[in-house]
């Protein structure tokens, strides 16, 4: 997915900028990149590196010298190499993105054929983050220009723009991704997570609305550019599995959100079971809930040996996928044996992860393992954001064993998606017995949008049931 952090001071900011960058390491594996106006030389400073072997921290350390000035700009990415520094008749600027955009192929030829050209290349194709900088281009005004490559753009786009006037900050157009706005004495801030804030002293100020486009500047604070829309579609995979547990978005706070739909799960399985345990890291919030709403103890039968390993999704080749899925979770034989243990996870995507885990939790010792998931069963491959958008519907699990029910695998997936449907218990059994579980259950739409707590419209939840809006 990846995330940005962006900040304008009265003073030096790369210690900021650094840090608060840093605090988007969660959302990404691939690249990181920052970039500093330097106002005494009027040049822009930029620096790019993989993350695929090694922290953000690490790579950019030792450069922390070369950056300065007083506002930057910085990127976790999961994509294209990030900053990208323009020169254009709107003036000088750089520009990160957290995007997904699902007609790349379409816009890059309107831009050929507009007389345009790309000099940045992300493993053969257009680099996305380029093809925004220069849709943007085209407007009268960074801001007009902003709002009109957000019209073209099918998917999603939330960006910061770092000028010579300062940082301007926008959010996608249905904000299905985040952008929240943080402020203390002399700065200003933009991120992605809020997480980034407390530990810099920085306060939330603002939540960008959809389409919303602000203008940050040390003395001048938050001028809005654009107003939001009324349409909103943030995506609900961000309290499930994206979000870090202290983060907020829309003022709801993550953890929150994880421990109110184990909570209600707790509250209604009917489950025998001597303990509950969460799957580091994003099941273990949901698994605390379950366990005050069912009255069993919360145990630490499984935990993260670092969190280096990247997501077990993640990585290209099957064999490699494995192995981090194994490697990276050990579990506490002490706590399983002869035990009835519950375990709670965000999702499940391909199975990697709950197969293997599953045979070494029966080796360890434990006499039953029962299985929640804080979100419905994944049907769609996701069109908006860098989630699922990489894998092929056939790589999920559920359009599998949907192809091999059927013999289509794009056949009757509405029945399959609407919860205790016959077609739904089926997949779901299936499931179960193929990883060898004593019992599998999903949470519901309906339960995912109570914990969140906003009204259904305005949740995307694509990903579970197929509703999509671009």
């Amino acid at each position: 997915m990846g995330g940005f952090f962006g900040t304008v001071a009265n003073g030096p900011c790369i210690t900021d900028l650094f840090y608060g960058t840093d605090y988007h390491s969660h959302l990404g594996t691939r690249r990181g990149g920052l970039a500093t106006y330097d106002e005494s030389q009027r040049a822009f400073v930029r620096s790019i590196h993989s993350l695929e072997n090694a922290y953000f921290r690490n790579k950019f350390d030792a450069e922390l010298p070369k950056f300065k000035g007083s506002s930057g700009i910085g990127v976790i990415s999961d994509t294209d190499p990030q900053p990208i520094v323009f020169n254009s008749r709107l003036g000088k600027f750089a520009i990160v993105t957290v995007a997904r955009i699902a007609n790349i192929s379409e816009l890059e030829r309107r831009m050929l054929d507009r007389g345009h050209h790309f000099a940045e290349l992300s493993n053969g194709a257009v680099n996305p983050t380029e093809l925004v900088a220069l849709l943007i281009t085209e407007g009268d005004t960074l801001a007009d220009g902003i709002e009109r490559a957000q019209k073209l753009i099918k998917g999603s786009c939330s960006m910061l723009l770092l000028t010579e006037q300062g940082i301007i900050a926008a959010r996608d157009r249905l904000g299905r991704t985040p952008v929240v706005i943080g402020r203390r004495d002399g700065a200003w801030a933009a991120a992605s997570e809020s997480t980034a804030f407390p530990n810099l002293d920085y306060e939330v100020d603002r939540y960008l609305g959809p389409g919303e486009i602000v203008r940050l500047t040390a003395d001048g604070g938050v001028t809005q550019l654009r107003k939001p829309g009324g349409d909103m579609q943030v995506c609900s995979f961000l309290w499930v599995y994206y979000g870090f547990p202290t983060s907020c978005y829309e003022g709801r706070n993550v953890e929150d959100v994880r421990f109110n739909i184990g909570l209600q799960m707790g509250r209604a399985d009917d489950a025998e079971v001597d303990c509950a345990c969460g799957i580091p890291d994003s099941g273990t919030g949901m698994a605390l809930g379950y366990a005050e709403g069912k009255g069993v103890p919360y145990h630490r039968a499984i935990s993260k040996y670092t969190p280096t390993w990247p997501r077990s999704f993640t990585p290209s080749n099957q064999a490699m996928r494995s192995l981090v899925a194994k490697m990276k979770l050990i579990p506490n034989r002490a706590m399983l044996e002869g035990k009835r243990v519950l375990f709670c996870d965000d999702s499940i995507v391909r199975g990697t992860q709950l197969r293997d885990n599953t045979r070494v939790l029966y080796d360890y010792g434990a006499r039953e393992v029962h299985m929640r998931i804080s979100c419905p069963p994944l049907i769609y491959g996701c069109p908006f954001i860098g989630f699922t958008n990489s894998k092929s519907d056939m790589e999920l699990i559920t359009r599998r064993i949907i192809g091999e029910l059927e013999g289509d695998p794009d056949k009757d997936l509405d029945k399959y998606a609407a919860s205790h449907s016959p077609q739904y218990e089926r997949m779901v059994e299936i499931i179960r017995q193929r990883f060898g579980l004593t019992s599998l259950k999903f949470s519901t739409i309906e339960e995912l949008i109570a914990a969140i707590g906003l009204p259904k419209c305005k949740v995307c939840t694509h990903c579970f049931d197929g509703s999509s809006r671009f």
